[in-house]
């Protein structure tokens, strides 16, 4: 898949190195709900079962590669796929901050976006964003998601609670 400066690809076993260090980044946990490392032989397995489809594991791990620099930017994922419901949860990782706020984001949520209505045909999509990212926020207002609901005090960080809001698109 894909869509102006940006490509969206299936895991490959040379991914895995990428992937240790994103899901071992721990200033990524509070978004992704994660409390401890992952081992290379955990992330070995998920990239062995990468090949199975959507329908199989309810979940899709996309890689984003930026086309005219040929390097791996970050990741984008349906996740809590529901196909009798038709829905789907979406998040994204840009990872290599030298991309970030450029604009491919948004460009990988749009290529997604078309895949999960056209090809999976569902009704609508959602996300979970936490208060104070306010950038994806921005990025996901702008695909015409729209806040649904907020889960007060719903993510425990060091600092205290935070808020986490609920944006849904429908077709």
């Amino acid at each position: 898949m894909k869509f102006k400066e940006i490509k969206l690809r299936a895991l490959e076993p040379e991914d895995m190195e990428l992937l240790y260090d994103w899901e071992n980044n721990d200033s990524y946990w509070v978004i992704s709900n994660t409390v401890s490392p992952f081992s290379k032989y955990t992330l070995k397995r998920y990239l062995e079962n990468s090949h199975k489809n959507i329908y199989e594991t309810g979940q899709l791990r996309l890689m984003i590669d930026h086309i005219p620099d040929k390097v791996t930017i970050g990741t984008i994922d349906i996740f809590d796929f529901d196909p009798f419901h038709k829905r789907a949860g979406l998040g994204i990782l840009i990872a290599n901050e030298a991309y970030r706020r450029k604009g491919y984001a948004s460009m990988s949520l749009t290529c997604l976006i078309n895949y999960c209505f056209k090809t999976l045909q569902l009704h609508q999509l959602y996300c979970n964003i936490l208060a104070n990212n306010c950038e994806s926020m921005d990025l996901f207002k702008n695909q015409g998601f729209v806040q649904s609901g907020i889960k007060k005090d719903w993510i425990k960080t060091s600092d205290g609670y935070l808020d986490e809001y609920l944006f849904q698109l429908i077709d």
